[in-house]
């Protein structure tokens, strides 16, 4: 297991824009994929994007993917999501996870088993 470390959380208008970063303490995420998820009060953990250990395979909730995107930097030190035109429905704590070393991205969370402490992001309307 890795630790990890989230920002970028903040409060935004409606329309606004975020980016959100997760870093790992002590090693790059190369060779591990990556996630996003996120929680809102009373309800259950949500998949946001994930991005496969060689970097070039992302997934997308469906109901996100024309608004968020997640990438990661050339030294696989930090991996990243921008969130666009967001919406009150945005508003949640948002974690990011990490897999087993060379393991497929994964829309479950059971298949990572490294988790940060996560980041709020409110959108107010």
């Amino acid at each position: 297991q890795v630790q990890l470390v989230e920002s970028g959380g903040g409060l935004v208008q409606a329309g606004g824009s975020l980016r959100l970063s997760c870093a790992a303490s002590g090693r790059t995420f190369s060779g591990y994929p990556m996630a996003w998820f996120r929680q809102a009060a009373g309800k259950e953990r949500e998949f946001v994007a994930a991005m496969n250990w060689w970097g070039g395979s992302r997934i997308y909730a469906d109901s996100l993917k024309d608004r968020f995107t997640m990438s990661r930097d050339d030294g696989g030190d930090t991996v990243s999501l921008q969130m666009n035109n967001l919406k009150a429905e945005d508003t949640a704590l948002y974690y990011c996870a990490a897999g087993p070393l060379h393991a497929s991205a994964s829309m479950t969370p059971d298949a990572y088993d490294s988790w940060g402490q996560g980041t709020q992001v409110t959108v107010s309307s």
